[in-house]
């Protein structure tokens, strides 16, 4: 891409905003980080000092107020805060990216969607667990025929947090948003969509296991989808022993995946696309998965798959180029809210035990 970088307004300075969206924009060719927005004055201090050239707002206010120097807006603050907060910057006049979930409800997403088209401007959604090693992967072997026809499809992200850590994503407040259901949900959900379309019905479980915990930290949600495969997916933070990443089951072979994408820890320990010579979101060998069929991969059964490397940069070298050149949107908030209906039946299902019919 050529021609002058546009410039990007990201407003929360958290775990979202420092460590996934800014190193994510200054690596993106077509985009510069121009401004960040948050309160609080250590993380002011963290974004000068890990961007000596960006400009700090304390409130977002103040975007709006110079909408005219800025192309594009990313909303990486609370969960409660993305509806308004995107609805304020395409009232702006601003394109906007969102972190997941969008909003709290389909409903929110999809008035979101339709301001964003009134106004002509791009809404994105940042799934960037699209562009995960294991899920671009499987993709291939799913395109490639390697699987045969898909019967099941099970999903985990798991983790052993016994202890809980507080703040909003803990909290039973509904306005928050919180919970592992809207978290991690919105991925495992997003996926399931992906590979394997529409959903027909939706049966879920959440539990609160921790003590002090106030939202659910340990859900199962099991979805039909139109094409007939069943997809089983599982979140938690209370799992002591770790299942595989994937489990994928066809009428050919399995595919089995144990270990999470390598960028976000990469990311935290303050590694950068492009910024040294080994590749991006490679794995070793070791973590590769196992495609097979009649033996488990853990007595040596199937053959090694080469893990593709996670491209999360690619996500937003996408809404570069949709904004510089017209090509399409990475994520649109449709099928964001396509998720949100899928993920307020499994609320529903949990809530009422039933399976509920979409």
């Amino acid at each position: 891409m050529t021609g002058t970088p546009l410039r990007v307004g990201l407003v929360g300075y958290g775990l979202a905003g420092s460590v996934f969206h800014a190193p994510l924009i200054a690596a993106t060719q077509g985009l510069t980080l121009d401004t960040v927005v948050t309160s609080n004055p250590e993380r002011q201090a963290q974004a000068r000092a890990e961007y000596p050239d960006v400009r700090v707002a304390a409130s977002a206010d103040e975007l709006w107020a110079r909408a005219d120097e800025l192309d594009l807006i990313v909303v990486a603050s609370p969960n409660k805060t993305h509806v308004p907060l995107a609805t304020a910057a395409l009232e702006a006049g601003l394109p906007v990216v969102v972190d997941k979930p969008v909003a709290g409800t389909a409903a929110q997403a999809r008035a979101l969607a339709e301001l964003a088209e009134k106004r002509g401007l791009l809404l994105s959604v940042f799934q960037n667990r699209r562009w995960d090693n294991d899920f671009l992967t499987l993709r291939r072997l799913i395109a490639d025929g390697e699987l045969g026809e898909v019967y099941r499809f099970e999903s985990r992200f798991e983790r052993w947090r016994p202890q809980l850590k507080g703040g909003w994503r803990e909290s039973g407040d509904p306005a928050e948003i919180g919970g592992l259901l809207y978290d991690l949900g919105s991925h495992v959900v997003d996926q399931a969509l992906v590979l394997f379309g529409p959903v027909t019905s939706v049966y879920a479980e959440a539990d609160v296991r921790r003590e002090g915990a106030r939202t659910d930290d340990d859900t199962f949600i099991a979805l039909t989808h139109e094409s007939g495969v069943r997809s089983h997916l599982y979140v938690s933070a209370t799992t002591a022993q770790l299942g595989p990443r994937f489990r994928v089951l066809g009428s050919k072979a399995g595919y089995v995946k144990h270990g999470l994408d390598p960028q976000e820890a990469a990311l935290r320990d303050g590694s950068r696309p492009g910024a040294s010579g080994a590749e991006w979101g490679a794995e070793p060998e070791e973590l590769w998965g196992r495609l097979g069929a009649g033996e488990s991969p853990v007595t040596g059964g199937g053959s090694p798959v080469p893990t593709l490397p996670g491209d999360y940069p690619a996500y937003y070298t996408a809404v570069a180029r949709a904004l510089h050149a017209g090509g399409p949107n990475p994520v649109t908030a449709q099928e964001a809210a396509a998720a949100l209906d899928v993920l307020e039946a499994a609320r529903r299902s949990a809530a009422e035990k039933v399976t509920v019919t979409l």
